[in-house]
């Protein structure tokens, strides 16, 4: 059955992850990734907050966590949409861009997955 809400979690998250990030790119049209920057920090405040929420208190069971944090948020952040956006910036010589994309995403995703976290605990 965890195959199911993992698939389920995957399938919508991976959904919203393309329409969130088509339309904060089209909105804000530059070199930077501007949609998978949006959807990966998103994704890092969210998993933050759910945790801070559910995990410490320890009121998450495994349905919840295979479609939440395994299945939702695995598919509406990713790493390879990070991967290859960068590798296309510095193939491309936007080598600042790409350095200040991982930097950012990497800083500001932390952060918020703090942020959530601890907004969650508050929360309870």
């Amino acid at each position: 059955m965890k195959y199911i809400y993992i698939l389920a979690g995957g399938a919508i998250g991976s959904l919203i992850r393309y329409w969130v990030s088509e339309l904060v790119s089209s909105k804000y049209p530059t070199a930077f990734p501007t949609g998978i920057f949006f959807v990966n920090i998103t994704g890092a405040f969210i998993i933050g907050l759910l945790f801070g929420l559910f995990t410490v208190n320890g009121q998450l069971d495994d349905k919840l966590r295979f479609l939440l944090f395994v299945g939702f948020l695995g598919g509406f952040t990713t790493f390879s949409s990070f991967a290859l956006e960068n590798m296309r910036l510095l193939k491309d010589g936007f080598i600042f861009t790409s350095l200040l994309y991982i930097v950012l995403t990497n800083i500001i995703g932390i952060g918020l997955a703090f942020t959530g976290y601890f907004l969650g605990l508050k929360l309870k």
